[in-house]
């Protein structure tokens, strides 16, 4: 991410975390993150990952796009949203560059996303990511490989997809020499708000690794 828009993130969450008379100490135990990333992103000096932003609006008691802009509309039943292309809040990390898709929009059941890969290696990474809800990938360009606790790596190639549990540890690397272009989807709820146990079609997780 750019400095200045880590610095515009920064001063969001630091503005949300005193209007509550919160010191750094009381959001990292409502959200479980460390006092020196939330104060290392208040600064600009860092860029979060969607499961740490997610942990962040959970602790700050407020939906995610509060967390991303000072503006915006909750989403209302029968509500219909366009969003031109390059209408986005971009999230660059070190091994991801992500580009939210209507970041203002409040109360979505949905968080899409477009985004480039930049890590090629599991390696590049410290740990798995995991978060509640349920996750969509359609690789747009070149060939991802995903990680995913448990199971041997998958590549998926242009056009292919994935759909999983996201609170399963996971993690997309470049199966390539290039970066890799994705979409992604999260779901914004836990599985155990869903009811009732339909088989669908495609390949699940009970098929051979």
């Amino acid at each position: 991410m750019p400095d200045t828009q880590r610095a515009g993130f920064g001063r969001r969450l630091h503005d949300l975390r005193r209007d509550r008379g919160w010191t750094l100490s009381d959001l990292a135990e409502r959200s479980g993150l460390a006092v020196s990333t939330i104060s290392k992103a208040e600064r600009g000096l860092i860029s979060l990952t969607y499961d740490r932003m997610r942990q962040l609006a959970k602790g700050l008691g407020i939906d995610m796009a509060e967390l991303l802009s000072a503006e915006g509309a909750a989403f209302q039943p029968g509500s219909f949203a366009v969003a031109p292309k390059g209408t986005f809040k971009r999230q660059e990390t070190r091994n991801y560059v992500y580009e939210m898709l209507f970041p203002e929009l409040r109360n979505k059941a949905m968080m899409p996303m477009m985004g480039t890969l930049k890590a090629h290696d599991l390696m590049d990474f410290d740990d798995f990511v995991r978060h509640p809800g349920q996750e969509f990938l359609l690789v747009l360009e070149g060939a991802v490989t995903i990680y995913a606790e448990g199971k041997a790596p998958v590549i998926l190639r242009q056009g292919d997809s994935a759909y999983f549990d996201s609170s399963r540890g996971h993690l997309y690397a470049s199966a390539g020499a290039e970066d890799v272009r994705i979409l992604v989807v999260c779901t914004d709820f836990e599985a155990s708000e869903l009811s009732g146990d339909v088989p669908v079609n495609g390949t699940s997780d009970t098929a051979p690794d």
